[in-house]
């Protein structure tokens, strides 16, 4: 399970650039790995992503990406109410915290996938962003065909009496290589 979490959190990092701005809401973009697979826009007052393809061949996701400056060194949730609708693969909230080039913190859902057709739900992801990170990203992606409407989204320090999560996406790694000599 740690395995594809990195796996995961390599591929969310390397997002493509935004592939359409001009219906995604003001201060969002579409991006993921294959985001011409995808489109999105504001339906009566609440933002959507859904696929344009059967099969997708990957994901697409609705974001920004902001300074850490605000909220380094705090527990942050990024919160929405989620409907969704024929998800034939998952979909799920996400946040990313970076210090550079590097993932710090990371949770994109996927063990607590949203599938199928639901209702309104809400949904938390819930982050320590480390003192050191330089930027934040946020948003909500379908992997796969489906489509998922946004709706009372916020990103807010909160206590931390509020259960974080997601986590250091590598802390499982050792801290040095192991059996470079094959003889174990």
């Amino acid at each position: 399970m740690r395995r594809v979490l990195v796996v995961l959190t390599l591929c969310a990092a390397s997002f493509s650039l935004p592939a359409q701005t001009g219906t995604a809401p003001l201060g969002w973009f579409l991006a993921g790995s294959k985001p011409q697979s995808y489109r999105t826009g504001v339906d009566s007052g609440t933002a959507f992503l859904a696929s344009s393809l059967a099969n997708t061949g990957g994901f697409g996701t609705l974001m920004q990406s902001i300074s850490a400056q605000n909220y380094a060194g705090k527990r942050v949730r990024f919160h929405a109410s989620v409907r969704s609708e024929g998800v034939t693969g998952w979909a799920g909230l996400w946040m990313r915290a970076d210090q550079g080039s590097d993932t710090v913190a990371f949770d994109n859902m996927q063990s607590r996938a949203i599938k199928g057709t639901t209702g309104w739900t809400n949904y938390d992801v819930v982050l320590d962003i480390p003192s050191g990170a330089t930027g934040l990203s946020f948003g909500t992606l379908v992997d796969g065909s489906g489509e998922v409407w946004l709706d009372h989204v916020s990103l807010e320090v909160v206590g931390n009496e509020v259960p974080a999560t997601g986590g250091t996406p590598h802390r499982s790694m050792p801290l040095s290589p192991i059996n470079l000599d094959f003889r174990q």
